[in-house]
């Protein structure tokens, strides 16, 4: 009996504290092209709840994709872009704020990672609202030796499996604030990615993020 009982308490103290630890944020982006899902990171709360809270406020719904590069990255937010005329350049519009920088060692720009656009601030603040998702492609050992030659910046053993398996973007690293990762749809972000672009990377036809919304979180009982 005692052991039974102890075995029962051990569980429900594991099962509690599995649960009680934080959840991460999921942002779900309804496009054009598909579905895709994003985590937010915790660990860059200024960043997490900025999106949060445009999320909940409707911001990004009906805005485009407005810069795609097949091998590097997808990038909107632009609120100009909502109403912008075909071929318009776009990219420079802004909420009026910028987000101060939260670039983290952990959080690096491996194939699938959610950044913080910003402009040449030396702070590297981040912009208030714009974003973009790495597509990236994968690296040899010499193409990620020349990228910490040229950035003076040395990646983990890990970091380096992750751009040679996985692909991404390293030479970003400790330039721009990454604050989420895709964990569904990064399919729908390579295909908007290779869209046909025009010169200055727009697609000739609008992508839209038609919705943009927030997963809701799980309730857990206990009995």
């Amino acid at each position: 009996m005692k052991i039974q009982l102890l075995a029962t308490v051990l569980l429900l103290s594991i099962t509690v504290s599995a649960y009680s630890r934080p959840k991460r944020q999921k942002v779900v982006f309804e496009t054009d092209s598909g579905r895709i899902v994003i985590a937010l990171y915790n660990g860059t709360p200024q960043h997490r709840d900025n999106m949060i809270k445009l999320v909940k406020a409707g911001f990004y719904d009906s805005l485009l994709w407005h810069r795609v590069i097949p091998g590097f990255m997808i990038q909107g937010g632009d609120p100009e872009s909502k109403l912008a005329k075909p071929g318009a350049a776009l990219g420079e519009g802004d909420i009026g704020y910028r987000i101060p920088a939260e670039i983290n060692d952990k959080y690096y720009h491996a194939r699938g990672a959610l950044g913080a656009a910003r402009d040449g601030n030396p702070e590297k603040k981040s912009s208030g609202c714009q974003f973009y998702i790495v597509v990236g492609k994968k690296y040899t050992d010499a193409e990620l030796d020349a990228v910490e030659k040229r950035t003076n910046r040395k990646n983990s053993a890990a970091q380096r499996e992750t751009y040679k398996k996985l692909g991404g973007t390293p030479f970003l690293d400790g330039n721009y604030t990454v604050f989420g990762e895709v964990v569904e749809g990064q399919d729908v972000a390579d295909k908007i990615a290779s869209a046909v672009r025009d010169q200055i990377d727009r697609p000739i036809r609008d992508i839209r993020m038609k919705r943009v919304y927030l997963t809701k979180k799980k309730r857990f009982f206990f009995f």
